[in-house]
């Protein structure tokens, strides 16, 4: 398939700038695969279509403040620093994206806080945007950790075009999430409540964790009409031996398995085995799913209302069928679903 094929129009308006006042009660569309038919219902309406001994797949990753702005030594200029993952944990070393990158070189210090009380060095140009930062800090691990995430802030995507609000560190946070390393959140686990999750729990629905570390490729660009030549950027995920078995109990058993957003689809098509079974698995992925395309594990998927162009609408056109996927699209726009990170959910059966 080409890139051009995933444009569609999608109205500003209805990208959400803020998440629905509850988790749970976001607008749900249930689309059925096989038929086209289409629902309309509230989120929390999910634990109808549930039942003993399913599962769900969640992806457990924690996301960090990772976007600071600091001040280039001697011209004052303000530097966007966004924090990708921590390199040396001893020597402080950092692997960032800077904006404006052409204003930074090797050697140069950047200084952030009110009363500089943080400086980095760059010490390395990875890409022509990237760089490997060494913050200058004397004191122990937790205090310069602590003194880092203080600086930073929530990293909302770019298209949420509003400054960052309190709320935003904890609704920009999934209820379950534990492994910090991400910086961006897993949306279709933004609209899981406790109360929600508590309530699939008592209909006899199993939950499996995994991990995918969300970077920062899950927003960059397609820059290729050919698909195939399109690499994304690795990725650390875990799948433990305790959620390979509970998920390929459900395949024994033949009940249904849905994946909990695009970064468990993709963990979990990234380590199977050839009868399909999921295999535990400590490392990296870079797998691009995008039609056609074959799943093995998951029959069903939990997913947002993703932005024209992007990789995300590639792989759900390829679970969904692209053709439904668009039609879908078509009446979502149509019956004014918000789109994006904060936007409405979509469960494709």
């Amino acid at each position: 398939m080409k890139l051009s094929q995933f444009k569609y129009k999608l109205p500003e308006e209805l990208i959400a700038l803020h998440p629905s006042n509850n988790r749970d009660e976001s607008r749900l569309l249930v689309f059925e695969k096989k038929t086209g038919k289409i629902e309309h219902k509230v989120f929390k309406d999910v634990l109808d279509y549930f039942g003993d001994k399913d599962v769900m797949i969640f992806n457990n990753t924690k996301v960090f403040p990772a976007r600071l702005y600091g001040n280039k030594e001697k011209t004052g200029a303000k530097i966007e620093v966004f924090l990708l993952r921590e390199l040396n944990k001893e020597q402080r070393l950092w692997d960032v994206l800077v904006d404006p990158a052409r204003k930074i070189r090797i050697g140069n210090k950047l200084y952030f806080g009110d009363d500089d009380n943080l400086v980095a060095e760059v010490i390395d140009n990875t890409t022509s945007r990237g760089r490997t930062l060494r913050f200058l800090y004397d004191g122990e691990y937790d205090s310069f950790k602590k003194t880092l995430y203080e600086l930073g802030e929530t990293p909302l995507p770019k298209f949420i075009k509003r400054e960052v609000e309190p709320e935003d560190s904890h609704r920009y946070q999934t209820v379950y999430a534990q492994h910090e390393g991400a910086v961006a959140a897993p949306t279709a686990g933004l609209h899981f409540s406790r109360e929600l999750l508590k309530r699939l729990e008592i209909k006899g629905v199993n939950f499996a964790d995994v991990t995918l570390h969300v970077g920062l490729g899950n927003f960059r660009s397609v820059d290729v009409e050919d698909l195939t030549k399109h690499k994304v950027d690795s990725e650390q995920i875990l799948i433990t031996e305790a959620a390979a078995n509970i998920v390929n109990a459900a395949k024994d058993t033949k009940n249904n398995i849905c994946a909990v957003g695009t970064t468990v689809m993709r963990t979990i098509e990234s380590f199977v085995t050839t009868e399909g079974y999921l295999k535990p698995y400590d490392g990296w992925t870079n797998k691009f799913i995008f039609p056609p395309y074959d799943f093995s594990v998951a029959n069903r998927m939990i997913t947002n209302f993703h932005l024209p162009l992007t990789t995300l609408l590639m792989m759900v056109s390829a679970f969904a069928g692209y053709d439904q996927l668009m039609e879908a699209y078509r009446v979502a726009i149509k019956e004014k679903y918000r789109f994006g990170t904060y936007g409405d959910a979509m469960l494709i059966l």
